[in-house]
């Protein structure tokens, strides 16, 4: 049971507490399950893994890359999806509104009618039926006003608002969360294509070379110093590498359209935007993480989920009020009047023609085979899969962390060993074309050296992809870079005026959508309406 506290203003304010003041709110009250959160991770044994707090606010500007900045700005301002996020919290915004309008007189009306009504012949207030006595036919008007309002003496109106509260501040989460997914996917993206790029560059380098061994296997063939048979491996390989850089250009291609979709733009616009500094972007060294349970707080998918449980506890007060009488307020005033006997239409105006009710009444529903206790159960049942839900997300938010810092981290000493297995390769090579040239060797040793330059020249490129991926990859997993939007609106104003010139949506477009108090705690629940 929670006591109801009211912060309004106003004669209504009075009269509500005179009634409600000493009401309660049937139904849990939410509190945040306990979660099994690691003390600190795992790679915490790496020097190159800090405890500070991670600065990821703008996290892809470690890479000072101002291509990648670009893109995230652009993707942040023009992505689809982001948008139908920032719309859905309108949306909340708008059924929070209904809601607490659900507060107040649930029915204000105005009425009015004209009608003609014909009494039977035969009725027993019309007197002896027959020729002389056919009936009576009369016309009769009222109009007036009238209102009911069920009282939510047991806080089943309360617990709607604490629920639509707590669905407003998901929606923002919910927004965050896909800000968060938008830039790390951009970063991914973008550096994919560097790999691609990176590959196909050292692909047409080896290209190169082996188009010069197969000039140089032709031209000792037609000198007689050599078989045929090393101009045929040395066509084998040299088709082999082409066959290879059609693949590359595929994967470039499809990376370069998926960028585009992610920065809301067709595919083929982003050239130009591309131009300008190459090269597979370098990840820092070192990086901070924080401790695991900072995550709680920083990733706005956690705080979503806790969010969502806290909605449908609130649903479980909002079915538990059923259970018990409602009392309403129901009362019209008007003006009635008919042309029988000495009054007349006209005499609808005087104010002996006014008609008036008013009082209070309850309602029970004393017998319902189960129906309102199995939808309490319902509610409940759902509430337990939501709760067991954060608690996953939890352990799995704590997996992307170090799922991601074990992929930075190792890439980074995979790079300091493929770099040397290049080195290898390369004089390698050098070294086996260098003795075919002088006739030392056979060709087979020549396809072998520079089948494995470009091997691991591309298994070098690939990796040194992993480790900004890596790093990308823990920054998704921290939740960083949803506070870019703070201080802005969640739809562009284009999008604002679309909605404005369809619907009058008053200042909701303009109004702050952070609750001026935590969802479900025990603040105000009653507030002004949304006209």
């Amino acid at each position: 049971m929670q006591k109801c506290i009211f912060r309004m203003s106003g004669p209504l304010c009075c009269g509500l507490l005179m009634v409600l003041n000493a009401c309660a709110m049937v139904g849990p009250d939410f509190k945040t399950p306990k979660a099994d959160v690691a003390p600190e991770w795992v790679e915490f044994g790496d020097t190159r893994v800090k405890r500070d707090l991670p600065d990821d606010k703008r996290w892809w500007e470690v890479f000072h890359d101002p291509i990648l900045e670009d893109l995230v700005q652009t993707a942040y301002e023009q992505n689809l999806p982001l948008r139908i996020a920032g719309v859905r919290v309108l949306e909340a915004r708008a059924v929070l509104g209904v809601v607490v309008g659900e507060f107040y007189p649930q029915s204000q009306t105005g009425f009015g009618a004209l009608e003609y009504n014909r009494l039977s012949g035969n009725s027993f207030d019309v007197g002896q039926p027959g020729p002389a006595n056919p009936g009576i036919g009369y016309w009769q008007g009222n109009f007036g006003v009238g209102a009911s309002w069920e009282l939510d003496f047991w806080g089943k109106f309360r617990r709607a608002i604490q629920s639509a509260d707590a669905n407003l501040l998901g929606s923002i989460a919910a927004y965050d969360d896909v800000l968060v997914s938008l830039t790390a996917d951009v970063a991914r993206t973008y550096v994919l294509i560097r790999v691609y790029e990176e590959r196909l560059r050292i692909a047409h380098e080896n290209l190169a070379i082996q188009k010069e061994s197969l000039r140089i296997a032709t031209a000792r063939f037609n000198a007689g110093d050599t078989g045929e048979r090393d101009v045929q491996q040395a066509i084998t390989q040299l088709s082999s590498t082409e066959a290879q850089i059609p693949f590359l250009e595929t994967g470039l291609q499809k990376a370069r359209h998926a960028l585009s979709i992610l920065l809301g733009m067709p595919p083929g616009r982003l050239k130009e935007r591309l131009d300008g500094k190459q090269g597979i972007p370098r990840a820092p060294l070192n990086i901070a993480v924080g401790i695991p349970a900072e995550l709680l707080r920083r990733r706005p998918d956690i705080r979503n989920a806790e969010l969502h449980a806290a909605s449908q506890c609130a649903l479980i007060g909002v079915a538990k009020a059923d259970l018990y009488p409602s009392f309403s307020l129901a009362g019209s005033f008007g003006f009635l009047s008919a042309d029988v006997g000495n009054a007349g239409l006209g005499d609808i105006f005087s104010w002996s023609s006014r008609t008036a009710t008013f009082g209070p009444s309850f309602q029970w529903n004393i017998l319902n085979y189960g129906r309102i206790a199995n939808q309490v159960r319902v509610h409940d049942a759902r509430l337990q899969g939501l709760l067991l839900n954060y608690q996953d997300t939890v352990l799995r938010a704590q997996q992307e962390v170090e799922d991601g810092l074990v992929e930075f981290l190792k890439a980074r000493e995979r790079i300091d060993f493929l770099k040397t297995s290049v080195d290898a390769a390369r004089r390698s090579a050098d070294l086996a074309l260098m003795q075919y040239r002088e006739g030392s060797t056979d060709y087979t040793t020549v396809i072998m050296a520079q089948q494995a330059l470009l091997s691991e020249e591309d298994r070098l490129a690939a990796t040194r992809g992993e480790s900004p991926l890596g790093l990308v990859a823990v920054y998704r997993a921290l939740g960083g870079g949803w506070q870019i939007r703070e201080g802005k609106p969640f739809v562009p104003e284009e999008v604002k005026a679309a909605m404005m010139e369809r619907t009058n949506w008053g200042n909701l477009l303009s109004a702050p959508m952070e609750l001026p108090f935590e969802a479900g705690s025990e603040k105000t629940l009653v507030r002004g309406p949304d006209w």
